[in-house]
């Protein structure tokens, strides 16, 4: 069986920011969390080398709660990633954990396309081909968005059938 991809319209690939803005937000505060713990780790190994890991070692509390939250943090990430990006059709281009950046697959005539986002745009302003990435971006007028997201003469667009 195929792989089924979702086809966004732009329409609804704008309806989906603020719910979109806001876990990316929580992503970033989880991002920062990990930072911040990392850095903590980094200067308890500093202190105390291999010495650290052993649980004789007064530090030794403190290095395990760090390595615990940071762990926690990133099964988070994971989470919001997997269930409230991906499992709605959206991807993350390269870079775009880190940034915030979003693709939304769509079609334009006929052939697969990707509508791009990022958290300071109030909407989508851009599109690029596949390969293209962010570097690629497009100016997203009114007459290509009205373009994007329709199959024209079935169900299938570049041998992908298509998901509502």
């Amino acid at each position: 069986m195929r792989e089924r991809r979702r086809v966004f319209t732009v329409a609804e690939a704008n309806a989906l920011l603020p719910h979109l803005r806001e876990v990316l937000g929580r992503i970033q505060e989880l991002r920062r969390r990990v930072g911040e713990g990392s850095d903590q780790l980094k200067i308890l190994e500093v202190l105390w080398g291999r010495k650290l890991a052993e649980p004789s070692n007064p530090d030794h509390e403190e290095f395990l709660r760090h390595r615990r939250a940071i762990g926690g943090a990133v099964q988070e990430i994971e989470v919001l990633v997997r269930e409230e990006v991906l499992a709605l059709g959206i991807r993350f281009p390269q870079g775009g954990l880190e940034h915030g950046l979003l693709d939304f697959p769509t079609i334009l005539d006929g052939r697969w396309v990707y509508l791009c986002w990022r958290p300071e745009e109030d909407e989508l302003l851009a599109w690029h081909e596949l390969n293209a990435g962010f570097v690629g971006r497009k100016p997203l007028t009114p007459a290509l968005a009205r373009r994007m997201g329709r199959v024209r003469g079935g169900d299938e667009v570049d041998g992908h059938p298509r998901q509502a």
